[in-house]
């Protein structure tokens, strides 16, 4: 089990990495989305440093544990707020969020069950 944790959590880092560059470098798909959703673009460095340590925590989780629970609830808040606010201005492109939040709980619930 966990090796399976091991491989969804350095897949998941390594979304969450992608994800926080793209914000750091003003990825034109990743400004329209924030442009969308109503996020200011001067506060997109915040972000990026939510995802990058959640990238950090969920691999540094691997060798203890309470870390590992604890970036994997973080990057689960922090998706669940993604999420909603793609519906708080009913946008219904909201896959990439959603599918992030999904891979946060299954890295949870992995870290979880290998402790």
């Amino acid at each position: 089990m966990f090796i399976a944790t091991a491989i969804v959590s350095s897949l998941a880092a390594l979304a969450l990495i992608a994800s926080g560059r793209g914000k750091l470098v003003r990825d034109p798909q990743q400004m329209k989305v924030m442009t969308k959703v109503g996020f200011p673009e001067e506060k997109l460095w915040l972000l990026a440093a939510a995802e990058i340590v959640g990238a950090v925590g969920v691999v540094a989780g691997l060798a203890w544990w309470p870390i590992g629970i604890a970036a994997a609830i973080g990057v689960v808040l922090y998706f669940v707020g993604a999420v909603g606010s793609h519906v708080r201005v009913k946008d219904k492109n909201v896959t990439a969020a959603l599918a992030m939040l999904l891979l946060a709980v299954l890295v949870l619930v992995l870290r979880s069950l290998t402790i």
